[in-house]
């Protein structure tokens, strides 16, 4: 107490310099900024990526979307292109930076000739191309100027700047990568050298368990050695409860009407293509003339149906079909065919599951995720999922529940999630973060892996003892109560032998001898070998015409570049300083 008396002056003072300090940041609005959150998505090396580029692009991917299918977004394709389109800032802003490094620039007059300049990108020229082929360079202008086109103009000029850019940075990759001669001349060698090869094939799985001991000692040495091969990535136990959005008996009636009533307006209309187009047939218009005794089951009502009339309405597997005889013959018919989905109405049956998975969230956060589901008569159903990984198990592929799940904490609920047949409701039962797996969990995986290796040594020593005892393949095979297989014409680039299976090792080993030559023993994947080379077919660079020779070069140039570009972009991204403000900002 004495202690707190004389130290009452020093506190006071504490408290009133506390709200001078609080006072201040009141009077700038600082607690307002904080309240905000973040201002920007995120930010590669200190550079932000605003939230107006990444609507752009996300808006030029649904217009590229809705364009090629003729459909809107569903939330879950939506979901995979918001992931595209983040990560395609984060690559730019990444080798932008490398490309700053290097002195790679792209100008304003580079964006606007790949747009209406002499040569376009291929993406203008499909676009505005008239029927010769050249450019419809009025229609192009109108397009550029047009007002209601104009975010639509900044993400194509941001798209060409980027593909640009990528292109001198490939071309600078590509200088660095080239591929030479040698490296053509060993890949046409590859693809046109073959092999006819008898061999013997001893599999590892002819030895039984129970010729096999393994120690804990040994499993556990194996797991010391090897703790690489059994690190983990953060992963997520979940609970969820799902409501159907499939079409129920209501939508099927209501279907089922519509095409009924559609009936007549099929009978009589005079243009069947337009009727198709007018409403909005599930298959495109055409006439189908086909053999009576060729008409599948499904179809054969149009047999029993006059000339120009319509069939009764057919169902099959969430598609109903009308079916207008337009001819007939002794031997064939001639009909066309109109369909219509079953789909699910969207408000009497999307709507009201949508509003049903809704409540339910909000109980469960009130209440509880499990007593709100027992309350309901709900069955809670489990999965599992790996960062990194959008396959859940239980549900299958999705972003959206990745994404949720990568900033959710444990015992956290989300709202609904709507996938392509169904809302789902998540409860982060567990998250188990990243690192080496326990060696009591992947005991079993270790103690398969160790007997496997066991198992395949003795077949090795015991294929080497024969070998021993034999010259020639045929003695070893009837000692060993095998036969000879014979494979013809393998090509050295092959990984597979028929009757083998993928054995790259084995091949690799064939086209290392001499014709005549026969192996030692080769350990192959699922089988110890023994093979002779009964002839080799060499290429002939005599043959390497011009053109192959390029096409060969391009091909590789390609593949070392793609290879190049994916780890080298992983590379920057762990080196890089990304900060993600998607969750606060887009789904907070």
């Amino acid at each position: 107490m004495d202690k707190m008396r004389k130290s009452t002056g020093a506190i006071l003072w504490i408290l009133i310099f506390s709200f001078g300090v609080l006072w201040m940041l009141a009077d700038t609005n600082m607690f307002d900024v904080i309240q905000q959150g973040p201002r920007t998505l995120g930010s590669v090396n200190g550079e932000s990526i605003s939230l107006e580029e990444y609507n752009n692009r996300l808006q030029y991917y649904t217009q590229q979307y809705s364009q090629r299918t003729g459909n809107s977004m569903t939330p879950e394709v939506r979901a995979q292109y918001e992931q595209q389109a983040w990560n395609d800032l984060v690559n730019s802003r990444l080798l932008q930076d490398k490309m700053q490094d290097l002195g790679i620039h792209v100008t304003d007059q580079e964006v606007v000739d790949m747009i209406t300049g002499p040569n376009p990108d291929p993406l203008i020229r499909q676009n505005f191309s008239k029927e010769d082929g050249t450019i419809d360079r009025v229609a192009l202008q109108s397009w550029a100027e047009a007002p209601e086109n104009k975010q639509l103009l900044i993400s194509i000029e941001q798209q060409m700047r980027q593909k640009r850019q990528q292109q001198k940075m490939n071309n600078y990759l590509q200088s660095s990568m080239d591929v030479s001669d040698y490296e053509v001349e060993q890949q046409y060698i590859r693809n046109n050298t073959y092999a006819d090869v008898s061999l013997v094939r001893f599999p590892y799985a002819e030895v039984a368990n129970s010729e096999i001991s393994v120690s804990e000692s040994e499993l556990r040495e194996y797991y010391n050695n090897n703790q690489d091969k059994y690190q983990r990535k953060e992963s997520y136990r979940i609970g969820y409860v799902s409501f159907d959005k499939r079409p129920t008996k209501k939508d099927t009636a209501r279907t089922f009407e519509e095409m009924n009533q559609l009936r007549s307006d099929f009978k009589e209309a005079d243009n069947d293509s337009l009727f198709f187009n007018r409403y909005q047939s599930s298959t495109s218009y055409e006439v189908k003339e086909v053999a009576k005794d060729e008409i599948r089951g499904l179809f054969q009502p149009v047999l029993e149906v006059a000339e120009g009339e319509v069939t009764d309405v057919i169902q099959d597997d969430g598609r109903l079909f009308l079916l207008k005889k337009l001819g007939e013959s002794t031997d064939e018919v001639t009909f066309t065919v109109f369909s219509r989905d079953i789909t699910a109405d969207p408000i009497a049956t999307i709507d009201a599951r949508a509003e049903t998975a809704d409540d339910f969230s909000f109980y469960a956060q009130e209440d509880g995720f499990e007593t709100e589901a027992k309350r309901r008569d709900l069955e809670i159903k489990e999965g599992f999922a790996t960062k990194g990984n959008n396959f859940v198990s239980g549900i299958g592929q999705s972003q959206q529940i990745m994404q949720f799940l990568e900033t959710a904490y444990e015992g956290q609920v989300s709202k609904p999630l709507e996938l392509n047949e169904q809302f789902v409701v998540i409860k982060v039962n567990q998250i188990t973060e990243a690192g080496t797996e326990p060696f009591e969990k992947v005991k079993e995986q270790i103690r398969t892996l160790v007997t496997n290796n066991k198992r395949k040594q003795q077949v090795v020593a015991n294929v080497q003892a024969l070998i021993g005892e034999h010259n020639d393949l045929q003695s070893m095979a009837e000692a060993a109560g095998k036969e000879v297989m014979s494979v013809e014409s393998l090509a050295k680039s092959a990984a597979t032998i028929e009757g083998a299976g993928r054995e790259p090792k084995v091949v690799g080993a064939i086209f290392g001898l001499n014709e005549g030559e026969q192996s030692s023993v080769i350990e192959g994947n699922s089988a110890a070998f023994v093979i002779q080379l009964d002839q080799l077919y060499k290429a002939d660079l005599n043959n390497l015409t011009s053109d192959v020779r390029q096409r060969i070069r391009q091909q590789l140039r390609q593949q070392k570049n793609q290879a190049f570009m994916n780890i080298w972009i992983e590379q920057l991204k762990e080196e890089a300083d990304i900060e993600d403000n998607r969750a606060q900002l887009l789904r907070g």
